[in-house]
């Protein structure tokens, strides 16, 4: 469905005509009739003077067509699919059609040869039969609802990018352009009703999201495309349902340090660790995508994907372009008893034919006797709040990963198989590696390089939702594998320090 409204022309004969075009100017807007030869749809050359202020001359002896607009000219003849502008020849879908008295010529002639010598911009768009002149600005919009669990998730493809905000207005949520237009295509229902209970558009410049009974928030961003494109997407967050924790029992007096138990087996708390952010775009691709902006867009969807899937707490580092130190990003998963930690990486060569994803675990061989120390230091017996006693692991920061190498070594190869069928791999695929970021980590960890944007044609993949779709779909059955599975690997060949 277009935002703007298009008129259809009259009937004029027995067979209806196509649906005619809409011309939008910032001045004006107006019908533009079509009819169809034998198959192709075409303009009166009589309404495109009239539009475009041509002079149209025939050559009654040649049976041509001259059309002269500002000083220079476009030379038609019958049954040929060429055309001459300002002396120079282009090709035509179909000749120019003499019916009676009128010259028509196909819908491509407005941009293939009226368009150089117009003295204005003139865009022709096909799927919404529109032809926008001069500097108007009308994005395309085209908008997509997902079921995500406890979230809906509302994309907005938007070529170009255009300023636009996205506020809440009682029971819907208003998606406000600052252009003259939209060129809309929305969904005509919504799988997720009760969040989201449709998408519609509000005047020429606004789309608006009609809330369901179990919306509770939403949150908003952007994804930079290509070409200069954007995607807006809004999620939609369900009311919860959980009933709040019963109270603590009364603690006796001056009570010894207690601490919560996660019981063996289960997964309540991961951490996925959009890398760089801020002024630390990471790698640059060769087309100009960088590698924080493909990260987030990853981790974003993983996210999602984890809570819907596995119902678990899934927690990011950063949920916009923001700067996160290294240690910080440790601490966010430290802090939040995290039970397996994730970062997400692009990678980068001087060697433009490198390719594939690579991923790494920590390796201990940089840190010497005192990592080995750490990883087989006696654990110290403190209370646990309901009786008893539990064995916690006390090392210095730097160490915390040590008493976990096994496990991440585990969860990585977890990772790798579920990789493998479904995006390029690099031949070293699996690599122990002395990562700063996860050195601080105090539960499974691993960093996945997803991928080469130095890379022309992995850096098209990493940027298509297609292949971020098969990568989340990867880390999310490895993720649930490993909460399965709870194995322990043999130790992974080491790789080269990064």
């Amino acid at each position: 469905m277009a935002v703007i409204i298009i008129a259809l022309a009259p009937l004029s004969s027995a067979q209806a005509p196509p649906a005619s075009y809409t011309v939008v100017s910032r001045e004006r807007r107006g019908a533009l009739p079509v009819r169809t030869f034998n198959g192709q749809e075409m303009f009166a050359v009589d309404d495109l003077a009239r539009l475009f202020t041509l002079s149209v001359k025939e050559d009654t002896i040649a049976g041509g067509l001259t059309i002269t607009v500002r000083g220079q000219s476009i030379l038609l003849s019958p049954n040929q699919e060429i055309a001459s502008v300002a002396g120079r020849l282009i090709s035509l879908p179909a000749a120019p059609v003499r019916d009676g008295r009128a010259w028509f010529v196909p819908v491509d002639f407005v941009p293939r040869a009226l368009a150089p010598v117009a003295g204005t911009p003139i865009e022709l768009r096909k799927p919404s039969r529109l032809i926008l002149l001069g500097d108007v600005r009308m994005p395309r919009v085209t908008a997509r609802i997902e079921a995500l669990g406890p979230v809906a998730r509302v994309t907005f493809d938007v070529a170009p990018a255009t300023p636009h905000t996205v506020t809440q207005d009682a029971s819907r949520l208003v998606l406000r352009f600052e252009a003259d237009a939209l060129d809309a295509s929305l969904p005509a229902s919504s799988p997720v009703a009760d969040l989201v209970q449709g998408v519609r558009a509000e005047g020429n410049v606004a789309i608006a999201l009609d809330l369901g009974p179990r919306y509770a928030s939403f949150r908003a961003s952007d994804v930079p495309g290509t070409r200069g494109n954007v995607q807006v997407v809004i999620e939609i967050i369900a009311k919860t349902t959980d009933e709040p924790p019963a109270p603590l029992p009364t603690a006796p007096a001056e009570p010894p340090p207690t601490f919560e138990v996660t019981p063996a087996g289960t997964l309540r708390t991961i951490v996925i660790d959009p890398g760089h952010g801020g002024a630390d775009e990471g790698a640059k691709g060769v087309a100009g995508s960088s590698e924080k902006t493909i990260a987030l867009s990853v981790a974003r969807r993983l996210k999602a994907s984890l809570e819907a899937r596995l119902g678990v707490r899934v927690i990011l580092t950063r949920d916009g372009d923001m700067a996160i130190g290294l240690d910080e990003r440790a601490a966010v998963a430290n802090n939040n008893k995290a039970d397996l930690f994730i970062s997400l990486h692009a990678n980068a060569s001087v060697r433009p034919a490198v390719r594939g994803a690579e991923i790494f675990f920590l390796s201990l061989e940089d840190y010497g006797d005192e990592a080995q120390r750490a990883a087989s230091a006696p654990r110290e017996a403190l209370p646990v709040f309901g009786g008893g006693a539990r064995d916690i692991e006390v090392v210095p920061w730097r160490m915390a990963q040590a008493r976990h190498i096994d496990r991440s070594g585990a969860f990585a190869r977890l990772v790798e198989a579920a990789l493998r069928p479904r995006v390029p791999l690099s031949p070293r695929a699996l690599v122990q590696a002395p990562l700063r970021v996860l050195v601080g980590a105090n539960m499974p960890a691993v960093l996945v390089e997803m991928g080469f944007v130095t890379n022309p044609e992995q850096e098209a993949q990493l940027l298509s939702d297609a292949h971020q779709s098969e990568i989340v779909q990867a880390l999310s059955d490895a993720v649930a594998q490993f909460r399965d599975a709870r194995v322990v690997a043999t130790p992974a060949p080491q790789g080269a320090s990064r």
